[in-house]
C-alpha cells in the first residue's frame, strides 16, 4: 500500500526518531491522506575567484596506462599529457587506427561492447603539482571532487587518502596534515579504474567533473552544512529559514556571531539578521535563523527567480568564514486530488529522462555544455528532467535553477543485485549510505530539485530484501532533507517469473510518490485500489506519448510523464533501431550502432521525428509532418520497443518517382488536408483511434508537400516540406558569437549543407574539413548518426541529414577564434567568435 503522511507532521523531529519507530510511524500513517508542502531551497555555488573555494582544474598530468608507483611524489611524469579538467579519456581517439577494428575512440572488441557504445575504459592516472605559501599554513585545506568515473584512489604526497568506487557522487578529503606549506611542491595523484562490464550506457572515464580546492580557517562552515528552506511562502511575504553548521577546534570559544543577508540577483538587500552564541565548547554546532522577505519574486519553471544568501561567521568581531548561496522561493503541494501545485498553480510535468553524456564531448562536464543541454530541452517544451540513473553534475543543477527546469534527482541503477557483473552492486552494501548522503547534502539546496529517486528498476524492489533496504534509504533521505518527495522507478516484473504488477504495492509502500515505468494502462485501476496514491510516469515510450499525456491531463493523481529519452545518448545500442521484417540482434557488421537512437532529440540536440509529434501532443504546434522512408516490396518496417518508425522531415526521395510514400501528419485539429505541388491529395478527419496521426499514401514527385490543420472550417496551422537541390554551399551558425575566455565556456557551431536556394539538403552526408586559429580549440565534432562511427577530435567530420556540430573551447586568453569549414565541390564558409 502507498504510504501517505499528514501535512502538519513535524519532519524536523524525524532526525531523532529511531529506525524502528520511524517504520512504525509509516505503518500508522497509512490511513492519512498524502498532502505535503515542499518549501524552497538554496544552491551552494562555489566561485572560481573565491579565495575560499577555487577551481582546481588546470594543469593536470595524465596517462592512460596502468603503472606502478605513480602515487609517489618522486615519480617522473614529465612525458605525460598536460590537460585541464573536466576530462574523459574514453572519447579520445585510440592508437593504431584501422577501419577493421579501431575507428576514432571505437573498438570492435571492446569488452563492454554495445552497452557503452564500443568505447573503452581501462586504467588512467592523473597527477597535479601545486605549491602553497606560508600564508596558507594554519588553514584547513580540502580537495573536493564532483565526480570521477570510477573506482578511484587518491594520494597526496604519496599518502593514500582513500578510495571512492561510485562514479557519480561527490567526495572530498582533508589534506591539511600532509601538505607542505614551505613553498615546495605538493602532488595529488589519482588512479582511476574503469574495468569490466560496469555500466549499461556510456559512462566515460576519468576525472570528468570539476575539482575544487577549499581553504578555510579552523573555524568554518562545514561542507554542504547549510540548508535553506522557506516555511511559509506567499506573494505578499515569505519566511526564509537558514540552518547552518560550523566546525571549529576543540579549544573553547567564548562567543561567536553569525550574520545573515539576503540579496536579489542585482545585489539589492531585502533582508538581514544576526545571531549570537556564548561559550561554545563542542567541535560542531548548528544554528538557525528565520528571516522574512516582503513581496518576494517566486521561483517557478516560467519565472525562475533566484536570491543570494550571504552568511558570515564572526569571532570577536572578525569574519573568519563566509558563504554565498543561491536559492529560490517556491511552495509545492502534492496530493492525489489536486495534483502538483507550484506556488498554488497546477503544474503538469512535461518530463524527459536524460543520461549524463554530452555527445561529442563524452561525459566531460563543461559548465556551458550542461547549460546548453537544459536550454535545448526547455526550447523543446520540457519543464522537467529525470537524471537517470545517477546523480547529475552540480553544474547541470545550477543550470536547472537558472533556467527553470524541475529535477527528479536519482541515486542508483542497482542495489544488491547486479545488472552487469562489475556494476555498483559490488559496492552497494558498504557504500550506499555514504553515496546517498553526499548526493542529498550537495543537492538539497537547489530549488529545481523537487523529487529524490532512490533507484531504477531494482531487481529486489518489492521483495522483503528490497523493502527493508528501500525503507532504510527513505529514512536516511528524510533525516537529511525532510521536505521533498522520495520515489523510485518501478517497472513490471519481467525479471521475476509469475510475479504480477499487483506485487508492486510492496515497493510503493515505502515511497512518497509512485514512480511507474511504462505503466500508463495501470493508472486508473491502481487508483481504485489506492485512492491516495500519487503517481508519476518515470519512464514512457515516445510512441505512446499521446496516451501517456492524456492520462496526465485527465487524472489529477498522475502528475507527469518522463519519456525514455528526451535526448539521445551513447551506449545501450540495441535499445532502438529499425530493421526490415523482424526484430533481430544487431548484426556483426562494422561500423555499427554506438547510440541508443531512442531520444526525442539526437546527441547534438537536433529534433528527431518523435519530437515533432510531441510538439503536437503538448499543443506546442498545430501541425507537423513526417515521411516514411521507402520500404521494398514484400517487406515491412519493424522498430524496437523504444523506437520510432523510419520517418524523416524530408521530401528528397529521388529514385522513387511515382512510388507511394507514407506521409504522417500530426495534429489535434478536426481535419487535415494534404497537398502536393498545389493539388489536394486527400482530407482526413480525426478519430479516437488516430492518436493525433493522419496517414496518407502519396506518389512521390519532387516539389512541395503541404499539410493544413482545419478546425471549424478554418485553417489553424500549416506545415510543408520542399525538395532541396544538390549540395552547393556550407553555412555555419553559432549559438553565441561572443563567449568568455573561461575554459568552461563553449561556442556551439551548427554546420549545414545548403542547395543553391539556401535550403538545407536533408540527405546530404558529406565530409567537411575544418581549420581553426586564434584563441580557441575544437573540443569535439559530431552528428546524430547512430551508426556514424568516426573521430570526435579530428578536424574533419561527416554531416548527417545535412548537418553536423562543432564545439569550440577557449584556450584561456582573450581575442578571437577563426573557424573555417570546407568540403569538396562546395562553397566554403568561415565564422569568427569573440573571446572576452
Amino acid at each position: 500500500m502507498f504510504k501517505s503522511m499528514k501535512n502538519n507532521f513535524n519532519f524536523n523531529k524525524m532526525k531523532n526518531i529511531s529506525f524502528y519507530k520511524l517504520r512504525m510511524f509509516y505503518v500508522l500513517s497509512l490511513a492519512f491522506t498524502f498532502n505535503i508542502t515542499i518549501k524552497s531551497y538554496a544552491a551552494n555555488i562555489p566561485q572560481s575567484n573565491n579565495e575560499r573555494v577555487a577551481l582546481f582544474d588546470d594543469g593536470w598530468k595524465f596517462i592512460r596506462e596502468d603503472l606502478q608507483g605513480a602515487e609517489q611524489k618522486s615519480f617522473d611524469d614529465l612525458k605525460w599529457q598536460t590537460l585541464d579538467l573536466p576530462h574523459d579519456w574514453s572519447i579520445d581517439d585510440l592508437p593504431n587506427q584501422n577501419d577493421e577494428k579501431v575507428i576514432g575512440p571505437f573498438f570492435k572488441d571492446s569488452k563492454q561492447a554495445g552497452n557503452t557504445g564500443y568505447f573503452t575504459g581501462g586504467t588512467g592516472w592523473y597527477r597535479k603539482h601545486f605549491t602553497l605559501t606560508p600564508n596558507d599554513k594554519g588553514k584547513i585545506i580540502n580537495i573536493l571532487f564532483d565526480g570521477v568515473y570510477m573506482d578511484c584512489d587518491v594520494w597526496i604526497n604519496g599518502k593514500l587518502l582513500g578510495n571512492h568506487p561510485y562514479g557519480y557522487t561527490p567526495f572530498y578529503y582533508d589534506l591539511t596534515k600532509i601538505l607542505d606549506f614551505s613553498g615546495n611542491e605538493n602532488i595529488i595523484a589519482v588512479r582511476v579504474k574503469n574495468l569490466g562490464l560496469n555500466s549499461r550506457w556510456y559512462s566515460g572515464s576519468g576525472i570528468y567533473r570539476h575539482v575544487w580546492l577549499v581553504r578555510t580557517n579552523p573555524e568554518h562552515f562545514t561542507q554542504w552544512g547549510t540548508f535553506i528552506t522557506t516555511p511559509n511562502v506567499s506573494e505578499e511575504a515569505s519566511s526564509v529559514n537558514i540552518q547552518t553548521e560550523i566546525e571549529f577546534p576543540s579549544t573553547k570559544i567564548n562567543s561567536l556571531e553569525l550574520s545573515f543577508s539576503i540579496l536579489t540577483q542585482k545585489g539589492v538587500l531585502v533582508s538581514q539578521g544576526k545571531t549570537k552564541e556564548k561559550i561554545i565548547t563542542n567541535n560542531k554546532a548548528s544554528f538557525n535563523k528565520l528571516l522574512e522577505i516582503k513581496q518576494p519574486d517566486l521561483w517557478s519553471t516560467e519565472s525562475p527567480n533566484l536570491y543570494i544568501a550571504k552568511i558570515e561567521l564572526l569571532i570577536e568581531g572578525k569574519v573568519v568564514d563566509s558563504e554565498e548561496l543561491i536559492f529560490g522561493i517556491r511552495s509545492i503541494k502534492v496530493d492525489a486530488f489536486t495534483g502538483l501545485l507550484i506556488n498554488g498553480k497546477k503544474t503538469l510535468l512535461k518530463g524527459g529522462c536524460i543520461h549524463h553524456d554530452n555527445g561529442p564531448l563524452g561525459s566531460a562536464t563543461f559548465d556551458r555544455a550542461e547549460e546548453r543541454k537544459i536550454e535545448v530541452l526547455k526550447s523543446n517544451g520540457y519543464n522537467a528532467i529525470r537524471t537517470s540513473h545517477n546523480p547529475p553534475s552540480k553544474q547541470l543543477l545550477d543550470a536547472c535553477d537558472r533556467l527553470g527546469m524541475i529535477v527528479l534527482d536519482e541515486a542508483f541503477d542497482t542495489w544488491n543485485h547486479p545488472k552487469n557483473p562489475d556494476d555498483y552492486h559490488k559496492y552497494f552494501k558498504e557504500w550506499w549510505p555514504k553515496d546517498l548522503e553526499s548526493m542529498i547534502l550537495r543537492d538539497r539546496n537547489h530549488p529545481s530539485v523537487i523529487f529524490w529517486s532512490i533507484g531504477n528498476e531494482i531487481y529486489e524492489r518489492a521483495d522483503s530484501e528490497g523493502v527493508e533496504v528501500g525503507t532504510k534509504m527513505v529514512q536516511l533521505v528524510k533525516s537529511i532533507d525532510p521536505t521533498r518527495l522520495v520515489t523510485e522507478g518501478v517497472c513490471s516484473f519481467w525479471d521475476h517469473k509469475d510475479v504480477k504488477w499487483e506485487h508492486s504495492a510492496n515497493a510503493f509502500a515505502y515511497l512518497d510518490l509512485a514512480g511507474c515505468n511504462y505503466q500508463w494502462n495501470n493508472y486508473e485501476s491502481d487508483h481504485k485500489s489506492y485512492p491516495s496514491r500519487v503517481m508519476i510516469g518515470t519512464e514512457s515510450l515516445a510512441y505512446d506519448a499521446a496516451e501517456n499525456w492524456d492520462k496526465v491531463e485527465k487524472l489529477p493523481y498522475v502528475i507527469g510523464d518522463f519519456v525514455w529519452t528526451a535526448m539521445d545518448y551513447m551506449g545501450e545500442t540495441a535499445l532502438s533501431y529499425n530493421d526490415l521484417d523482424s526484430i533481430k540482434p544487431l548484426k556483426s557488421t562494422w561500423p555499427t550502432y554506438y547510440i541508443s537512437n531512442c531520444g526525442d532529440l539526437d546527441i547534438v540536440g537536433n529534433k528527431r521525428p518523435q519530437s515533432y509529434f510531441r510538439d503536437v501532443v503538448w499543443d506546442r504546434s498545430k501541425i507537423e509532418i513526417s515521411v516514411h522512408a521507402p520500404v521494398p516490396d514484400g517487406h515491412k518496417d519493424v522498430f524496437r520497443y523504444w523506437g520510432w518508425p523510419d520517418e524523416y522531415q524530408s521530401w528528397n526521395w529521388q529514385g522513387n518517382e511515382g512510388n507511394k510514400l507514407q506521409v504522417s501528419v500530426y495534429s489535434r485539429s478536426q481535419k487535415v488536408r494534404l497537398e502536393l505541388n498545389g493539388k489536394v491529395i486527400d482530407e482526413k478527419t480525426v478519430t479516437d483511434s488516430s492518436k493525433l496521426t493522419f496517414k496518407f499514401q502519396v506518389p512521390y514527385s519532387p516539389g512541395e508537400i503541404k499539410a493544413y490543420a482545419i478546425t471549424n472550417g478554418e485553417i489553424i496551422g500549416t506545415v510543408s516540406l520542399k525538395t532541396a537541390g544538390k549540395p552547393h554551399s556550407i553555412r555555419m551558425i553559432a549559438d553565441r558569437y561572443e563567449i568568455s575566455n573561461s575554459r568552461n565556456d563553449l561556442s556551439y557551431i551548427t554546420v549545414e549543407i545548403l542547395d543553391e536556394k539556401g535550403i538545407v539538403v536533408p540527405d546530404a552526408n558529406v565530409l567537411v574539413t575544418f581549420s581553426i586559429e586564434g584563441q580557441g580549440e575544437v573540443a569535439g565534432i559530431g552528428n546524430g548518426n547512430p551508426k556514424g562511427m568516426e573521430s570526435f577530435k579530428k578536424l574533419k567530420h561527416h554531416t548527417f541529414k545535412g548537418k553536423c556540430l562543432a564545439i569550440l573551447r577557449p584556450i584561456g586568453k582573450s581575442g578571437t577564434i577563426k573557424f573555417v569549414a570546407k568540403s569538396d565541390g562546395l562553397i566554403d564558409t568561415k565564422i569568427e567568435i569573440r573571446v572576452k
